[in-house]
Formats: C-alpha cells, structure tokens, sequence
C-alpha cells in the first residue's frame, strides 16, 4: 500500500513572462520547462514582484510554486501558483592564492 505525500512544484525563472490579462486582471503565460508547457494564472499582485524585479535588479530569479493541476495537451496547468522574488548577486571572481 503507497504511502500517502504531497507534490509541490518549484519552477525557477529569471526573465520576465509575456503574459495576456484575463479576466479580474489576472496574468497568464506559459513557462517551458524542457519540453513541459506549465499554464501559470497570478493575481495582478503577484505579477508585480515579477515587473518590480525586472525594473529594480539588473539580475533577478524568481521561484514560481504550485501543486500540479489538469493536463494540459501539452503539460500542465500550475494549481494554487504564488511567487517569490531574489535578486541575484553576480559572483565575485576568485582569486588565486
């Protein structure tokens, strides 16, 4: 008998999404994920941190999480999606000694 878990998803992007409005100003777009088209819907909120990073960090990666939701013909559909932001330092060289 299986044992019983939960499946999260963690998706990590560093580029801004062109994303359509839907309905109530939500924001679609896809993300590919090596061959695996995921359908993520945010809230207008949520989108923001993606264009504040953009306009704010010159590097930036974003982790978009979720549950899997209904296939899609050609993924899936991000369930329950929420997002978190990072600037990403450029790493410093390092030095011979």
């Amino acid at each position: 008998m299986p044992v019983t878990g939960k499946l999260e998803l963690t998706i990590k992007i560093s580029e801004l999404p062109n994303a359509t409005t839907v309905e109530n100003g939500w924001k679609s777009f896809d993300i590919d994920c090596e061959g695996q088209i995921i359908s993520v819907t945010l809230k207008p909120k949520m989108f923001k941190k993606l264009e504040d990073a953009q306009a704010n960090f010159p590097m930036w990666v974003a982790a978009v999480a979720g549950k899997m939701g209904q296939p899609t013909e050609k993924g899936f559909v991000l369930a329950e999606p929420n997002i978190q932001v990072f600037e990403k330092k450029p790493k410093e060289p390092a030095t011979a000694g």
